[in-house]
């Protein structure tokens, strides 16, 4: 009876260790995809807030043309305004689906790129 009871703990024993590594396995599968994301998202924000100031300053030089065009300064300035009005009314009533799409489509396949390569 002895030798059961020691077989049984001694399994149970094997289970828990199973059990525990499964759990650290997912755990670390977890942070693996969750660090991925988040670097890659760190990187676009970088590479997008440099873009932005590349054309922070190419509006600002086109606002300058376009007024030294038309004669005052501050009309190039209303101009430019004027387009990027029109621009964000435009993607008001698109409801900004092409944005959305797009960054489904980037957090769905940087989420499933691990599975592809297991």
């Amino acid at each position: 009876m002895e030798g059961k009871a020691a077989l049984l703990e001694s399994l149970l024993e094997k289970a828990e260790i199973y059990a525990k590594t499964n759990i650290d396995i997912f755990k670390l599968k977890a942070i693996d995809k969750l660090t991925d994301v988040v670097s890659t998202i760190v990187a676009k924000l970088a590479t997008i807030v440099v873009a932005l100031l590349a054309i922070f300053l190419v509006n600002i030089a086109l606002s300058l043309w376009i007024g030294e065009l038309v004669g005052k300064p501050y009309y190039g300035f209303l101009i430019v305004a004027g387009f990027y009005v029109l621009v964000a009314l435009t993607m008001h009533f698109n409801k900004g689906s092409i944005l959305k799409t797009q960054v489904k489509k980037s957090v769905v396949s940087q989420l499933l790129n691990k599975n592809s390569n297991e």
